[in-house]
């Protein structure tokens, strides 16, 4: 947008980044003659946000003008590269109108990675909503497990938190989620695992744009295993949120045990975080309400405060607990309190 006077006539739209009246328009998509709709911004502030999404608009308009048939425009552009609605169910080009809390916004995500034919999928592949799950017994009791599912869990674990710290070996400010999402992608389909990514702010799942200089990122392997990770230079009190969430989880395994209860182990949570300021039930900084997203999956923090979270998987054994998602030797030094 290198002319501010480029203003939408007629009836005033909604910027395409934050919702708000917009009176600015980007000058590619004059020229191009695109639709003022997603094209439409309140300042320049707001268009720079953007532009790594925005851009994409026009290269699909240049593919369409030079006539390049469908057949020879690539997958990543034919159904890749859209916003996410509807957890999947369908897709659109221009960023969804929505009361955005924050300064987070979603990314296009490129198309559907492929898993191979050979790994079996769980009921809910498919759309998402598990069936049998629900009225499962594992809801109600604790199974004892066998020494057999015991050994399988072990393996299950050790390859999630080896792909979790190849993960976290790529993060670095101008990376991607989308980026990384291939790595692990690349690094699991062997084990038929995924993995979920969230930046702090957001409680849920989604792909967001590169990663900035000061940001937290969480990362959740079926494991379970989930670990909140600092990108670039991070303020004093998102520092902060993230050891007193780190130090939760330790004070919680440290008493898990044959007889524990599940509500001891969260006293012990909400003490630790309520002394130092936080809350636990909402994951978060702030308020405890959040909001969902377009995409039908993503929930974000109502006044867009910062998250943290950290999960492992446990097994309590007759004498006391194992960590089976433990961080080992050759895991990257990704927590400033531990390299002291």
């Amino acid at each position: 947008m290198d002319n501010a006077s480029n203003e939408p006539k007629d009836s005033i739209l909604s910027c395409a980044q934050c919702g708000k009246p917009a009176h600015l328009q980007c000058p590619k998509c004059v020229e191009l003659k695109l639709s003022r709709e997603g094209a439409a911004f309140c300042s320049q502030d707001c268009f720079k946000a953007a532009w790594t999404s925005h851009k994409s608009v026009h290269l699909k308009a240049k593919l369409s003008t030079a006539g390049v048939p469908d057949g020879s425009i690539s997958a990543s552009h034919k159904e890749g590269w859209l916003y996410c609605l509807k957890k999947g169910k369908s897709r659109t080009p221009t960023l969804p109108y929505f009361d955005w809390t924050g300064t987070l916004r979603p990314y296009p995500i490129s198309g559907r990675r492929a898993v191979p034919d050979h790994i079996e999928k769980p009921d809910w592949a498919a759309d998402g909503i598990p069936k049998i799950e629900p009225n499962s017994d594992l809801q109600n009791i604790v199974e004892i497990k066998t020494q057999e599912q015991i050994e399988k869990m072990r393996e299950t674990c050790r390859i999630a938190r080896e792909v979790l710290d190849a993960a976290a070996r790529v993060i670095k400010p101008g990376v991607t989620t989308d980026e990384i999402d291939a790595v692990v992608h690349e690094a699991t389909i062997a084990a038929g695992k995924r993995v979920v990514i969230i930046l702090n702010r957001l409680l849920l799942f989604f792909i967001t744009d590169q990663l900035m200089k000061s940001f937290a990122m969480e990362f959740q392997m079926p494991g379970d295993l989930n670990e909140t990770y600092f990108v670039g230079n991070v303020d004093e009190a998102s520092q902060q949120l993230v050891r007193c969430t780190y130090e939760c989880l330790e004070k919680a395994i440290s008493i898990v045990k044959p007889g524990v209860r599940f509500r001891e182990v969260g006293e012990v949570i909400n003490r630790h975080a309520s002394m130092s300021g936080f809350s636990v039930r909402t994951y978060a900084a702030g308020v405890w309400r959040d909001r969902l997203w377009p995409d039908g999956w993503t929930a974000a923090t109502a006044d867009g405060k910062r998250s943290a979270q950290f999960e492992h998987t446990l097994l309590v054994t007759e004498t006391g607990v194992e960590v089976l998602t433990a961080r080992l030797p050759t895991s990257p030094k990704m927590f400033p309190w531990l390299n002291a």
